[in-house]
């Protein structure tokens, strides 16, 4: 096991099987954190380490992070992304963003599609959105038979377990924001142009139904936080916090990884370059 945490961000960690009520978590309160301009120094500093510990992960090519986004529409995992890996090399990063199943993915069983897009040995991928579409929208919409959204909690905690097994550490995110800031944001993207083609009709049929939403999260969130693959519930009213949050986590797992450069077979004084 390789995950870790910095102390002054274990509260985020969700218990395994602990109960979940996301009305008692503050989306905007990140005092904790301290200063803003430190924070904000600090996540410069974590992007830069991020980037030269992924290139310890790649040349070592034994080992992978997943590192898993969920949140509502304008939570912010887009923002994340460039906020927290904008600095790492691209050679060693994946991101997958997971949108409405084809017909193809349709006609396999719901992880296969996730289970494809895992990280190889030696990089760092991204989900932005993930399996637990099938636990969240799957749930809400009524997509699948209830016995069957039962099934999935078990079958994902197994998935995430295989993957740990062979090598892959799981770091799991909620990006959470409060109904207020969403639209905020939802209007930003109809008064900005230069934001006009981010907006989806769609979002607004998904906001009127927040509460079954937020219901499924926190079904998700308790089932699906193991000592194998926790979850952490990241506070993301305020852009900067959450980045810094997650490149915080992210960098602190990464140096527990302690991947390092191979030992060559061969002294740099074997040979001489003419």
């Amino acid at each position: 096991m390789s995950h870790s945490c910095p102390k002054h961000l274990s509260h985020l960690l969700v218990s395994p099987g602990g109960a979940v009520d996301l009305d008692d978590i503050d989306p905007r309160e990140v005092g904790f954190l301290g200063d803003e301009d430190k924070v904000r120094a600090r996540l410069v500093e974590d992007a830069e380490a991020i980037d030269r510990l992924q290139d310890r992960l790649y040349a070592e090519g034994k080992r992978a992070l997943l590192v898993v986004l969920q949140g509502t529409d304008t939570s912010g995992k887009d923002g994340t992304i460039r906020g927290v890996f904008n600095a790492t090399g691209p050679l060693g990063v994946t991101v997958t963003a997971f949108k409405r199943p084809s017909e193809e993915e349709l006609a396999h069983d719901f992880l296969w599609r996730v289970h494809m897009a895992a990280p190889r040995r030696g990089t760092i991928g991204i989900f932005n959105r993930s399996h637990y579409e099938d636990v969240l929208v799957g749930r809400v919409r009524n997509l699948a038979p209830k016995e069957a959204i039962e099934d999935r909690y078990r079958a994902i905690n197994d998935f995430e377990r295989l993957l740990t097994d062979n090598g892959t550490v799981v770091l799991k995110f909620m990006l959470h924001i409060s109904k207020a800031e969403q639209a905020e944001r939802l209007q930003e993207r109809l008064d900005e142009p230069e934001k006009h083609w981010k907006f989806n009709a769609g979002d607004l049929e998904d906001r009127k139904l927040w509460g079954a939403f937020k219901k499924a999260y926190e079904t998700a969130l308790s089932r699906c936080s193991t000592d194998h693959a926790p979850w952490h519930i990241v506070p993301a009213d305020r852009k900067w916090a959450r980045n810094a949050i997650v490149a915080a986590i992210v960098r602190d797992t990464l140096e527990t990884m302690d991947p390092r450069y191979p030992k060559m077979p061969w002294k740099p004084s074997d040979f001489t370059i003419t």
